[in-house]
């Protein structure tokens, strides 16, 4: 009896009623989004106007509260509190555990942000500010750094400390948002169908926002690719780059986190700073390190009118700072649960306080250089005549990123150097969010083993399927906004989570038995798989 029980056992990878539901519901939005792809976008372009019009203060008092919570949580004695046992020591280095919550938390956006968020705000400035003008230039760089702030990753993590405690202290076999917040609803709701409800909002809005991810992130490499070769941008094309970031995300995502994602996201780290390096030397490395300086000073100067931007008196008409915050608050907030769970997944041996600073420090860091040198690159081609970046950013922004890479010396090779970084950030991302659903969906318990290999790939197939048919009929620009609107729910279930997380350490006083002996003797051995 014991080994057939085994054996249905190790056909049932995945949670069906948890795991079925979602797909299906996001197959009946899709299929009608994709048809009606107007209207449909008109409809919930529609929808999330009005969100953002009614509450367009409180997106921004959200990020800002997440950051109090952070930085309290951080250094009161919650932040001591280790997630796993008293002694033990963290699964990964410090350089290899920020390597994967950068590679996680900025993904191959930052390199279109870098490139072009200076250009779309220089021609729509906030305060009134000339078009065009050094003042506007300042503040689009400014902003492309702003955007990357501690409020984003304060939406991405704060959630992690929830999900980190269940898993790695408490040794929950499942997580999940319904079982973090079991300590607030009781056992009745979380096994019943309030639990499944959550836990299926959960896996739509990923499984969503990873469709829409690889489907929006091909740009940034067939722009590149079609200039590089000379040929158009066809379908043909983009399903090539996508077979091919396919093909490796899931093989990253089936070999796992030690072999797989560690590997690709430390590499990335080493590629992306040597790139920086190699730009540098070419280009105008010291326009871009004078440049950056000031716009670290433009930035400190002005965070707090960036953070607080609503412009409800209309100073100078409606700009990209306005209408731009918001959203990106609110498809942050989509993506929350995934970034948290992750986190709390490869954070074992970790406190709360070196989880929470490490992901609101470490993507920082590293988007701001990125920033910097790329948008240092293209403000210098601006204003020296040799791309009129303002014409070409408001007709196609993803077009500007190969002008402006191609007015380096050796532009093959930079093109080259580009698309393989890209890529490189897009395999991490996606074979991250490839990951942690499965651990979500799957049957393993999650608090001793890593999820199912099988499983994974399932996932990495269902996420590429749904992205190319949206791509090739249309559909994934409705599907878009809608990920934004799906935000909304994700922010109440933030918020429960973080109270859950508290209720649970003060349930067990956490910050008396769960934290590390001062002899660092008595730590146990590096944790392993």
């Amino acid at each position: 009896m014991a080994s057939e029980y085994q054996g249905k056992r190790k056909k049932r990878l995945v949670d069906y009623k948890i795991f079925l539901p979602a797909i299906l519901i996001i197959i009946a939005i899709s299929i009608p989004f994709a048809f009606y792809e107007d209207e449909s976008t008109a409809l919930l372009n529609g929808i999330f106007a009005m969100i953002v019009d009614m509450f367009s203060w409180g997106y921004i008092w959200y990020a800002v509260i997440l950051v109090g919570a952070g930085i309290w949580l951080s250094f009161s004695k919650y932040g001591n509190v280790v997630l796993g046992e008293p002694g033990e020591k963290p699964r990964f280095t410090l350089f290899e555990y920020a390597s994967i919550l950068v590679a996680m938390g900025l993904g191959s956006t930052i390199m279109r942000t870098g490139m072009t968020e200076w250009a779309e705000v220089a021609v729509s400035p906030p305060f009134g500010v000339e078009v065009g003008s050094p003042e506007a230039l300042l503040w689009g760089n400014a902003y492309g750094m702003f955007m990357w702030s501690v409020q984003v990753f304060a939406i991405f993590v704060m959630a992690a400390p929830a999900m980190g405690y269940i898993l790695h202290v408490r040794k929950r076999p499942v997580m999940r948002i319904s079982e973090a917040l079991r300590v607030l609803f009781g056992d009745k709701f979380t096994d019943g169908i309030g639990g499944k409800i959550l836990d299926i909002i959960f896996l739509i809005s990923i499984l969503a926002g990873a469709a829409v991810t690889l489907g929006l992130g091909t740009p940034i490499v067939t722009y590149n690719l079609s200039e590089l070769f000379n040929i158009e941008i066809t379908f043909g094309l983009t399903l090539m780059v996508t077979i091919i970031w396919v093909f490796f995300f899931t093989m990253s995502a089936y070999l796992g986190i030690e072999r797989g994602i560690k590997r690709l996201s430390t590499l990335n780290m080493y590629l992306a700073g040597a790139f920086a390096i190699f730009v540098l030397l070419i280009g105008p490395g010291i326009f871009i390190l004078n440049f950056f300086t000031d716009t670290v000073g433009f930035l400190f100067s002005h965070y707090m009118d960036m953070s607080f931007h609503t412009n409800s008196l209309n100073i100078g008409g409606e700009n990209r700072i306005e209408s731009n915050t918001i959203f990106w608050f609110a498809y942050s907030a989509t993506w929350a649960m995934l970034h948290s769970v992750f986190a709390a997944k490869v954070s074992r041996g970790r406190t709360i306080r070196e989880m929470i600073i490490t992901y609101m420090l470490a993507p920082l860091a590293v988007s701001w250089i990125a920033t910097a040198v790329l948008g240092g690159l293209g403000v210098h081609r601006y204003v020296t005549g040799q791309v009129d970046a303002l014409a070409i950013v408001q007709e196609d922004a993803m077009a500007l990123i190969p002008e402006i890479l191609t007015t380096l010396p050796l532009p093959t090779i930079v093109l080259v150097a580009f698309i393989v970084i890209a890529m490189i950030f897009m395999i991490t991302t996606l074979d991250s969010t490839t990951y942690t659903i499965a651990s979500y969906a799957g049957t393993e318990n999650m608090s001793k083993v890593e999820p199912s290999k099988h499983l994974r790939l399932i996932v990495a197939a269902i996420i590429t399927l749904l992205a190319l048919v949206l791509l090739r009929i249309g559909g994934l620009a409705p599907l878009e906004v809608l990920s934004g609107i799906m935000g909304i729910p994700i922010i109440v279930l933030q918020f429960l989570t973080i109270y859950a997380a508290k209720k649970m350490m003060d349930e067990d006083q956490a910050w008396l038995h769960n934290v590390r002996d001062k002899n660092p003797r008595n730590n146990r051995s590096k944790y392993r798989y």
